[in-house]
């Protein structure tokens, strides 16, 4: 697929990310109970893609483009890890600063986001369109945490939409479009050794984020929600 292809792919997912996002965000200001009562669905299926995608896709692309993406990917889950431990360990701090230290974590995951788009879809079309769906749902329940944080640490309700939207919607195409003429450079070498990054990073968010967070408020039927997503990108892979 030529360039132009890949820029429009690139696009479309960015952009809707940046809607599913902001829909979130307006569902949990206009219906809080809703929200909290399915939200743990959203985050288990969303976990199911992005723990499966990568590894039956994305990785081994990026194992055919570079021997050492390996590496690369446990670099990607590291980087997460740490800078997941130096978010929480600044948000021990009083409301306000939980609020400000929260959202600059979240603003670096989404910008990170826009970036992974690029660099799945420069890879190919079909590790894209897998490695996006997955990101593209977590959208909503990131969007909703997003204006939660907020909210908590003490921003009034209409600042906390403004606030949530520049730091977890608009992030994603901007890091999309700011990455997507440095990817467009990179040696199918380089590609592989970004691709694992991002294989390392996708899975980090899975395993150490979306889980854990449906797990401490597991519904009857949260494993169902992760099994089917595990499931579509099976019949994703099959199709491809």
């Amino acid at each position: 697929m030529n360039d132009s292809n890949v820029f429009l792919m690139i696009s479309i997912f960015a952009i809707s990310a940046l809607i599913v996002n902001s829909i979130g965000i307006y569902v949990i200001y206009r219906n809080m109970k809703w929200v909290e009562k399915y939200k743990e669905y959203f985050m288990c299926f969303a976990a199911g893609v992005l723990i499966s995608a990568p590894l039956i896709s994305a990785f081994p692309e990026a194992i055919e483009k570079n021997h050492n993406a390996g590496f690369a990917a446990l670099i990607g889950f590291v980087f997460m890890l740490f800078s997941n431990k130096l978010i929480k360990h600044h948000t021990k701090q009083e409301e306000l600063a939980f609020g400000i230290t929260a959202i600059q974590g979240i603003g670096i995951h989404s910008l990170l986001d826009g970036i992974i788009y690029t660099v799945t879809f420069s890879a190919s079309i079909f590790t894209g369109l897998v490695s996006g769906i997955g990101l593209v749902i977590h959208e909503f329940t990131e969007g909703v945490i997003t204006f939660s944080v907020l909210v908590k640490g003490g921003i009034k309700t209409k600042k906390a939409i403004l606030y949530a939207f520049l730091v977890a919607g608009l992030t994603t195409p901007v890091g999309a479009f700011v990455a997507y003429p440095l990817v467009k450079r990179l040696s199918d070498s380089t590609l592989g050794l970004a691709l694992g990054f991002v294989v390392g990073v996708l899975i980090y968010i899975s395993a150490a984020h979306l889980l854990p967070e449906a797990k401490a408020h597991e519904k009857k039927h949260s494993m169902v929600a992760l099994c089917l997503g595990i499931v579509l990108s099976l019949a994703m892979s099959f199709l491809h």
